[in-house]
């Protein structure tokens, strides 16, 4: 045969055929050259792989790499490029509402003071400087302008995780709240310098019913992002047969098809033919203990002068002391819901000072309504001193020293907000230290104990 194969083949069978035999003693020197060989190139495999490792285990040492990591308290936010300019610690507890981005609707505008997951969401560090600041501190405080046109409506909405607090500066509106179960709605008018309040969850709306812009300073009990929905959006969100059952129109599904969703964000609501859609519009006052759970004439109430400026106040007061029957209500409203707020007025007289002071069980903030002044902040290592303005957001954590001092010509005006439903409390420079001994203070300050008497 030619083939080769089976010829060896054929050889292989007649060898074994004549009994097995032995390798030759060079067929043995050569397996073992071969194994040698083997084992050579093994062990300078292993060699060079060792100084390869130990080379670079050098290089890693003399130039480590640079990691981009995350400080655990920035919430999300990186830890940024080396580079990167650093933040005046003034905005910690600063914002310049103003230069904040507007959110524009057909029927107004909103601006915020805020905390937000996501950082590209703020337009500046100052801007993220501050809402991490109101996030970290624990504040359960947002803070927003909503700007309403004449006839404009903020829609019908709820809040899921946030109580609302009010304050009007201007124009005339109409508030609508709805409660739980079968507890009837209660509506009521508001004008410049009143007091709304909404608690979370409850549906509520606002209509801009004078021939002015309605402008409202409103705060929200969260540090966290604001969760919200609109009514509108409920029900375009709920499936056509499921609004038909609920709802039981004539018509059935078939009226509910008639809606249809706009292309424009409706939050703030203002339709161009409304004359068309709208021909009877009436504006009900429910009664006033109905309407005292949820509105309070700030500007109507009591005031607490002090030398430099006048408070007042919605607020809770415990037993109800110094407040009229229609303030009670508003009062006993603000302490039976969880996480509310207390509202005041701050007015100081030109070059007068609010002195310095702290409170024990309130985060502050406050919106700068008309006025200029200079503001002074003192916590655990951090000591910042500023200038605020008309439009401007201040934050003062809970037990953070804090004075603000009138330097413009004109009143220095400013809502205020805290973080308690409670009776606030506060203590002021001047009381803690006329109550200190002053044998502690001569130890303290190194002077002599009879100097003290120097102080009131």
């Amino acid at each position: 045969m030619d083939n080769q194969a089976f010829e060896m083949h054929g050889e292989n069978l007649r060898s074994a055929s004549q009994g097995k035999q032995w390798p030759q003693k060079e067929e043995r020197k050569g397996g073992w050259s071969l194994m040698k060989v083997f084992l050579v190139c093994l062990l300078a495999c292993v060699i060079t792989t060792a100084i390869g490792v130990l080379i670079l285990s050098l290089v890693y040492v003399n130039n480590p790499p640079f990691v981009r990591g995350t400080d655990g308290g920035d919430n999300g936010a990186s830890s940024l490029n080396p580079e990167e300019k650093s933040v005046d610690v003034k905005f910690q507890f600063l914002n310049h509402l103003g230069k904040s981005k507007v959110y524009t609707y057909p029927g107004g505008e909103i601006q915020w003071a805020r905390f937000r997951n996501d950082v590209n969401e703020y337009l500046s560090d100052e801007e993220m400087a501050f809402g991490k600041s109101i996030n970290n501190h624990r504040s359960k405080m947002t803070f927003g302008t909503l700007r309403i046109k004449s006839n404009g409506l903020r829609a019908p909405h709820w809040h899921f995780n946030a109580n609302e607090h009010g304050y009007l500066v201007q124009g005339t509106a109409w508030v609508g709240v709805i409660g739980p179960d079968d507890s009837v709605v209660t509506t009521y008018n508001v004008t410049a310098g009143q007091v709304i309040f909404f608690p979370r969850n409850t549906v509520h709306w606002i209509k801009n019913v004078g021939p002015d812009d309605c402008l409202f300073l409103l705060f929200f009990t969260t540090h966290e992002e604001l969760q919200t929905l609109d009514v509108d959006d409920a029900f375009f969100s709920t499936p056509e047969d499921i609004a038909a059952r609920a709802l039981q129109p004539q018509g059935g599904v078939n009226f509910i098809r008639t809606f249809k969703k706009q292309a424009e964000d409706q939050a703030i609501n203002l339709p161009s033919n409304l004359n068309e859609l709208v021909q009877n519009a009436t504006y009900v006052q429910s009664p006033d203990n109905l309407v005292w759970q949820y509105f309070y004439d700030l500007k109507g109430s009591a005031e607490y002068p002090f030398p430099g400026g006048i408070f007042q106040w919605a607020r809770y007061r415990i037993n109800g002391t110094g407040l009229n029957e229609t303030e009670r209500i508003f009062s006993e409203s603000l302490n039976k819901h969880e996480n509310t707020l207390t509202l005041a007025t701050l007015r100081i007289f030109s070059n007068g000072l609010g002195q310095p002071h702290f409170h024990f069980n309130a985060n502050e903030m406050g919106y700068v309504i008309s006025g200029c002044g200079q503001v002074g902040v003192i916590l655990s290592g951090v000591t910042a001193s500023f200038n605020i303005g008309i439009g401007d957001v201040i934050f003062f954590p809970v037990g953070t020293q804090h004075y603000i001092k009138s330097v413009c010509d004109e009143d220095l005006l400013l809502i205020l907000a805290y973080s308690t439903g409670n009776q606030l409390e506060t203590l002021r420079m001047n009381d803690y230290f006329r109550r200190t001994a002053d044998h502690i203070l001569a130890q303290l300050f190194f002077k002599e104990q009879a100097e003290f008497k120097n102080f009131p």
